[in-house]
């Protein structure tokens, strides 16, 4: 059940896939409210920071300011797997692309400026293509 640890495969394995929806990040002081399903939780003492689509931050009245756009590579990394977040990141700061990354059990997601999604996947696969 590990996944892949070498940054060669992990790369030219990306196989980086745009999930439909404009997700946002905000944040919660407690419970989760209702009618919210979150893609991403994460609980630090400040408050309960959700990732979850726009349409449901709108129809709780949660406040946001950053759309995004939501990249998962399909390949299976391993948790412990070195360098791929760095050589994800660094394509895309080279295109001044900023990008919130979250790894799963299984793949790596990442949340990247909304307008920009298409060039973000077009960098990923070049990136991919060069591994």
């Amino acid at each position: 059940m590990s996944g892949e640890r070498e940054l060669r495969a992990l790369l030219s394995g990306m196989r980086p896939e745009i999930n439909p929806g404009r997700f946002v990040f905000t944040t919660v002081p407690g419970a989760l409210p209702e009618g919210l399903t979150p893609v991403v939780t994460v609980t630090e003492p400040e408050g309960r920071t959700l990732v979850v689509h726009q349409e449901e931050a709108d129809r709780a009245g949660l406040a946001y300011d950053y759309v995004a756009a939501w990249i998962t590579l399909r390949v299976h990394s391993a948790l412990d797997a070195v360098g791929l977040t760095a050589a994800v990141a660094t394509a895309l700061a080279q295109a001044g692309l900023s990008c919130n990354v979250v790894a799963g059990f299984h793949h790596d997601h990442l949340f990247v400026p909304y307008a920009a999604a298409d060039e973000a996947l077009r960098r990923l696969r070049a990136l991919a293509d060069r591994a």
